[in-house]
């Protein structure tokens, strides 16, 4: 009877251990390009482009997909063009052409 009780106590273990266990994080992914006016003059000429192409509005996130960047190099071209007045502000977090 003193063996059913070990095996029991076990069993309960393993199942606790299962049900505690941290769930995976998904690492991020890191952007790896050199910082420099070059650089970030293309990311904005992708940006400009991908605006251009659509002919309206388009989130962030949309403009990297279209520009097959990601959205921090998105981001910096971004900044590049408000800088130069290039693009403006939309409505819903948009921007477009200016």
């Amino acid at each position: 009877m003193t063996e059913k009780k070990v095996t029991e106590k076990k069993a309960g273990a393993t199942k606790a251990t299962e049900t505690k266990a941290a769930p995976k994080r998904r690492s991020a992914k890191k952007v790896v390009f050199e910082i420099n006016a070059e650089t970030v003059g293309f990311k904005a000429g992708d940006v400009y482009q991908a605006l251009a192409t659509s002919e309206n509005a388009l989130s962030v996130a949309e403009i990297a997909k279209s520009a097959n960047i990601s959205e921090s190099e998105t981001l910096l071209g971004m900044g590049w063009l408000f800088k130069e007045g290039k693009i403006k502000a939309a409505e819903d977090n948009k921007v477009t052409l200016a």
